[in-house]
C-alpha cells in the first residue's frame, strides 16, 4: 500500500500545480504586454548620485522618445541596438525625450540639489588642487543658489552628440553610462564656471 502512496501522492500533486498554471493562463504562450512608454510609471534606481540621477533620467528619457515614436521602449532600444545608424527622427525623440525628463524629474521633485553632485563630480574631474579645494569650501546654499541641476542636466543633454552615442549603443547600460560621463562633465564645467564668477 506505501509503495502505491508515494506515486498516486506525486501525481494529484503534479495535477494541482499545473491546475493552478492552468488558472491562471499557463495554456497561453503569449508573452506579456509591453509597457505602455506614454504612461507614468514609477522610476526608482537602486543607485545614488550622480549615477542614479543619470538611471532615472534615461529610463524617463527613453520612455518619452519611444511615446514620441509610437513604439514600447523595448522595441525603441532593440532598433537602436541592431540598426546601427540611428534615424534623424530617433535621435530628434531621444534628445526631446531627455529634455521632457529633466522637466518631469524637476516637477515631480526627485532632482537633487546641485550642491549633492559636486563631490562626486569633483571626485571625477582632473582640477588643480587648489580650485578643488575651493570648490569644496563653497557652501551648500551658495552652490544651489548658483547652480541649478535641472540647468546643468538640459546644458548637457544639448551638449550630447545623440547620434554618435546612439550608434555605438548596444543596450540600456551603455545609455546609461554615456549619458552619466555628459552629467558628470557638464556638473564640472559649470561649477568650474560658477566658482570663476564667485571669485
Amino acid at each position: 500500500m506505501r509503495r502505491l502512496g508515494l506515486p498516486i501522492l506525486a501525481v494529484v500533486l503534479v495535477v494541482a500545480v499545473l491546475g493552478v498554471q492552468l488558472a491562471y493562463g499557463g495554456a497561453s504562450y503569449e508573452p506579456l504586454p509591453s509597457a505602455d512608454p506614454c504612461a507614468e510609471r514609477p522610476v526608482d534606481s537602486q543607485s545614488e548620485g550622480i549615477e542614479g540621477l543619470t538611471e532615472n533620467l534615461v529610463l524617463v528619457g527613453v520612455d518619452n522618445a519611444a511615446c514620441i515614436l509610437g513604439v514600447s521602449r523595448e522595441a525603441f532600444v532593440l532598433d537602436l541596438a541592431q540598426n546601427g545608424e540611428p534615424t534623424d527622427a530617433q535621435v530628434d525623440a531621444l534628445r526631446e525625450g531627455l529634455l521632457a525628463a529633466v522637466d518631469e524629474m524637476q516637477d515631480d521633485g526627485s532632482l537633487p540639489p546641485a550642491s549633492e553632485l559636486v563631490d562626486e563630480a569633483l571626485d571625477q574631474a582632473d582640477l588643480d588642487g587648489w580650485l578643488e579645494t575651493l570648490i569644496r569650501a563653497i557652501p551648500d546654499s551658495v552652490v544651489d543658489s548658483a547652480l541649478r541641476t535641472d540647468d546643468v542636466l538640459t546644458r548637457a543633454i544639448e551638449d550630447l552628440d545623440i547620434r554618435e552615442l546612439l550608434a555605438n549603443v548596444n543596450d540600456q547600460d551603455e545609455l546609461n553610462a554615456q549619458v552619466e560621463a555628459a552629467v558628470t562633465q557638464a556638473v564640472k564645467d559649470s561649477l568650474i564656471d560658477r566658482v570663476r564668477d564667485l571669485v
